[in-house]
């Protein structure tokens, strides 16, 4: 019987891929278990129109992602932080802190786990690299500067 998958089956296939199995091992395990469909011009059809609508959203999160990187070239964030004695920050500067500053002073939302920054511990410029998504990368400058 020729069988859709739904999900990766180890030692049978990959998601999506048509594959040629038992009768038996179809009906008794892989059907009743949604890790397959049996194979009809209907499923082909539905598989095709997935995957056609997976690669558009993909091409999407790629545009947006571009768009992201052209705005992040032009802006600065600046952080606000206290200092000791020597210009020493109290803690550090970290990629939560850039995160929330880049949204609330220029409305771009990165998640802070995106974001691979080491803790800044003094004032001045940084460059700091942010993934983006497939395989796009951006820099965002962060200025630290001292709080009054």
């Amino acid at each position: 019987m020729k069988v859709i998958l739904l999900q990766d089956i180890k030692g049978k296939g990959k998601k999506g891929q048509r594959i040629e199995v038992s009768d038996g091992y179809a009906r008794n395990y892989l059907i009743p278990r949604n890790l397959a469909v049996e194979e009809t011009a209907d499923a082909v059809n539905v598989m095709k129109q997935q995957e056609k609508a997976r690669l558009a959203r993909i091409e999407k999160e790629k545009k947006e992602a571009m768009e992201i990187a052209e705005k992040l070239k032009s802006c600065v964030v600046k952080i606000p932080a206290r200092a000791g004695s020597g210009g020493k920050l109290f803690g550090a500067v970290t990629a939560k802190e850039i995160a929330d500053s880049l949204s609330e002073q220029h409305g771009i939302v990165i998640e802070k786990n995106k974001i691979q920054a080491e803790p800044i511990k003094s004032f001045g410029s940084f460059e700091v690299k942010c993934k983006l998504g497939h395989e796009i990368s951006g820099t965002i400058n962060v200025l630290v500067t001292e709080l009054k």
